[in-house]
């Protein structure tokens, strides 16, 4: 937690009284907390943010695992959550219906996706559509997805339940109490200012929602979520609805989604409720909202502006065209409500990098608060959570993501698409080009097909390689594919593959974050953190993982012991440079004999690796070092020379054949990329992309960290125990492995591959096995050396090699069989050259 060391039970402040801090506050309660205050700038009854003026809506799936669970938990709680014999939780139903044949093939991808999370969900007919929803305008639906489960949420109510609840167990609340600075000593936190004095602290966790960037300035932290005012409006008495709900707010009928027109639906009474997306963004300043007045009401709160009706005029257009009977109603009642919008759509969990004990939970809806609460109080009171967080971690932005003006334009961007059909791969238009490697000019030569992630330029494949298709010999010939499936893919991607295997290929790897750990304490750091031996001699090369406390993996690396007291360390982003950071800091107070210095070196260095069987062929002709097995062995490393150009070379590859990832300084990256260039020609070497990279490491069994492990997963169920060093002791989650192994997994990570040869899956699919969902798919890819399709999935560990499975891909079940691993060079001859 920090170098200050916490009583076992910590005080902690709560900023934010809303739906998420009150759901914090209980299930810290529920764990034995008890030292806990929750302040709020609105008073107690209806503070005035989100939560008070939210619709309630909870639509459980979601293409985010983490994000359905959290729904699907929220769910669960507010059903438990009840008074006078009355629930928190109306469970009416979700429908969501199709008007376009886009929009129903995307409801089948949805449905895979609550098969795949273990939501109950059904495709059903325009048909069944007209029988759970009869106001529906039969003409237009072509059919929808039903979820039984869904329902709407009674948020204010659910607030006040468990205020009450908690105060009874010794929760403070401080209402109308404005948070004014953060104290604190040493790297920690240590209490909450307000104009009444500081409430002391040894944890605070800011759900201070839309408000939440101003109290991150506090502490000089950046908060990537920018408010937007989304429109709501109720008409008067529809004569359809009279007599079947009770008053204000009773509903019987599904809540609806009509995303085709970013439009929702729910009753009020005898009313509609309307939601509606697809007006102009509403950028929010909210200092200019002032201080929350001590009265709030319903219709008066800082979280409810004035509503624009011209901007609603084409929702109540297609509104009453979807619903009939509103042509005999007009809006009564309208605002544009605040919430809070972040770059990539995903709640803001975790710790803050900069300030030991400041946590933070923003930018989560009324949907996913309970399960929210329920993971930061996990983190809190065992350091790790049960559903693995890295699509929500608060630091896995880059620096140039956290910027005021791209959050702003990405988040306003989110706020546009949040109802569009997203291609997995699909990459946003602008901000583009923030970073790019040193090679960015010469693949703009090549005609580099570039896809962003991380604010990275990625080049997926060169439109230059064109020409090879036609030499490609029957056997690499790429399949024909579905529609989306084809998208953002080029069958050049074949012939890339096809040259890497046959010849020798260039790839830029510099969009692989490099630390460099340094300093008399470095071994001690590594060790303690890594499941591998790092303690090896100058030279060595491990491949190992990071894992929590319970021996889930949080993320893998490879470390280079480049000196005696220096690393450099490959990881996968920046909650890794934020965790080593951490714990360097804590050894290098602990034990000041014993420092640490991490630096993030990645922009000021580049990365080629060049693969191949022609690869030596390559490297030989431009430098005097020795790049023989001799001279230098798989997963090792030295400083080299390479045409008069110091590099450092390590022994590894991604796809599978012979060759170095060659690293250099940012400003000889060029250099070095015309070097290997000239070089190569004799020898056919080409530029390719990460498609082909992608799929030339599934083939050769390789997983990649956030798809095919997480923390939800160890390492012998995600299939890399061998990064498990046997009988090293002292390493985070050492202690949760004990007993474990492959044999003892309950399931496991398997190879797939598909029986047609031709049906490309892209993740997240589901997967059965004997008629049952018993995983999803994590990775996938075509397999162009071994001539089929290739999934990753987990499935239970008595599912085994050669059993038969199906694939659910858009409605469609696709036969696939469990495959002994690697599928590509298995005794690794090719590999060691």
């Amino acid at each position: 937690m920090g170098s200050i060391a916490l009583p076992s039970l910590p005080r902690v402040v709560i900023i934010g009284a809303g739906i998420v801090g009150t759901n914090l506050a209980d299930e810290l309660v529920s764990r034995g907390w008890t030292d806990i205050t929750v302040i709020d700038q609105g008073p107690l009854g209806m503070p005035g943010g989100s939560t008070s003026h939210a619709p309630g809506l909870v639509f459980q799936t979601n293409p985010s695992k983490a994000m359905t669970l959290f729904a699907k938990y929220t769910v669960e709680k507010l059903l438990s959550l009840e008074k006078d014999g009355q629930s928190c939780f109306n469970q009416v139903g979700g429908l969501e219906v199709a008007i376009t044949p886009p929009r129903l093939e995307e409801l089948k991808r949805k449905h895979g996706f609550a098969a795949s999370w273990g939501i109950d969900a059904r495709l059903i007919t325009a048909e069944e559509c007209l029988r759970i929803y009869p106001n529906l305008n039969k003409d237009m639906v072509l059919g929808g997805l039903y979820i039984p489960s869904d329902g709407l949420a009674l948020a204010a109510r659910a607030v006040q339940l468990l205020m009450a609840r908690t105060r009874e167990a010794g929760v403070r609340y401080l209402g109308s109490t404005l948070v004014t600075g953060i104290e604190r000593a040493e790297g920690h936190v240590t209490g909450v200012m307000t104009p009444d004095g500081t409430v002391p602290a040894d944890l605070v966790v800011c759900c201070a929602g839309f408000w939440g960037a101003k109290v991150g300035a506090m502490v000089n932290l950046p908060i990537p979520l920018f408010p937007l005012a989304h429109q709501y409006a109720k008409t008067t008495g529809v004569p359809v609805l009279a007599g079947r709900n009770s008053q204000p707010n009773g509903a019987s009928l599904p809540i609806l989604r009509h995303q085709d027109q970013d439009l929702y639906y729910r009753e009020h009474g005898d009313q509609y409720g309307i939601g509606y997306y697809g007006h102009r963004p509403m950028p929010v300043d909210v200092t200019s909202l002032g201080l929350t007045p001590k009265a709030v009401d319903e219709k008066n709160m800082p979280s409810r502006l004035e509503f624009t009706l011209e901007d609603f005029e084409p929702a109540w257009e297609e509104s009453q065209k979807l619903l009939p009977a509103l042509q005999d109603t007009e809006i009564a009642d309208g605002f544009n409500g605040i919430f809070s919008f972040t770059p990539d759509g995903g709640p803001l969990l975790g710790q803050a990098p900069n300030l030991d004990g400041f946590y933070v939970a923003e930018a989560v809806w009324v949907t996913h608060s309970a399960g929210v609460a329920r993971a930061v109080a996990e983190v809190l009171t065992t350091g790790r959570s049960s559903i693995d967080l890295a699509d929500c971690e608060l630091s896995r932005f880059e620096d140039v993501q956290l910027t005021p003006e791209y959050i702003r334009e990405t988040s306003q961007q989110n706020f546009v698409e949040i109802y569009d059909i997203l291609h997995p791969l699909q990459p946003r238009k602008s901000p583009r080009n923030l970073r790019v490697s040193p090679f960015h000019g010469r693949q703009r030569e090549l005609r580099a097909f570039f896809l962003e992630a991380g604010a990275w330029e990625r080049p997926y494949w060169y439109e230059a390689n064109e020409k090879l298709i036609k030499d490609l010999p029957p056997q690499w010939q790429p399949v024909e594919r579905d529609a989306w499936s084809a998208r953002y893919y080029s069958p050049i991607a074949a012939a890339e593959a096809w040259k890497t295997r046959t010849a020798v290929a260039m790839y830029d790897m510099t969009p692989l974050r490099r630390l460099e750990v340094a300093g008399p304490g470095a071994v001690d750091l590594l060790q303690r953190l890594c499941t591998g031996d790092v303690s090896k001699k100058p030279g060595a090369v491990t491949y190992s993982l990071f894992l929590n406390e319970d021996g889930g993996v949080r993320s893998d690396l490879t470390v280079a012991r480049i000196e005696d007291q220096l690393f450099q360390v490959g990881v996968n982003g920046p909650g890794d440079t934020a965790y080593v950071s951490r714990a360097a800091r804590m050894q290098s107070r602990q034990t000041p004999n014993r420092w640490v210095q991490v630096r993030d070196i990645t922009s000021g260095t580049c990365c080629i690796g060049l693969w191949g069987p022609r690869a030596r062929d390559v490297i030989t002709s431009v430098s005097a070092d020795d790049f023989t097995n001799k001279g230098l062995r798989f997963f090792r490393c030295k400083k080299a020379n390479i045409a008069g150009i110091p590099v450092t070379a390590m022994r590894l590859s991604y796809v599978g054949e012979l060759g170095w990832e060659i690293y250099t300084t940012a400003d000889r990256g060029q250099a070095l990329w015309d070097i290997f260039w000239k070089a190569g020609q004799p020898h056919g070497v080409i530029a390719a992309g990460r498609s082909a990279f992608n799929a030339l490491r599934l083939e050769k069994g390789y997983r990649a960290w956030g798809a095919d492990m997480t923390t939800e997963h160890d390492p012998y169920e995600a299939g890399v125990g061998f990064a498990v060093k046997a009988g090293k002791e002292g390493y985070v989650g050492g202690v949760a492995l004990e007993g474990r192994s492959e044999k003892t997994a309950k399931q496991r990570l398997r190879c797939l591959t598909v029986d047609d040869g031709r049906s490309v899956v892209l993740g997240k699919e589901p997967v059965f096995y004997n008629g049952k969902c018993m995983g999803y798919v994590t990775s996938a890819a075509f397999g162009y050396t071994i001539r089929k399709p290739v999934a990753y999935a987990y499935l239970p560990s008595t599912v085994v090699e050669g059993d038969s499975v199906e694939i659910e891909y858009f409605g469609r079940r696709i036969p696939a069989t469990v495959n002994p691993e690697p599928l590509y060079d298995p005794d690794m001859s090719r590999l060691r050259g």
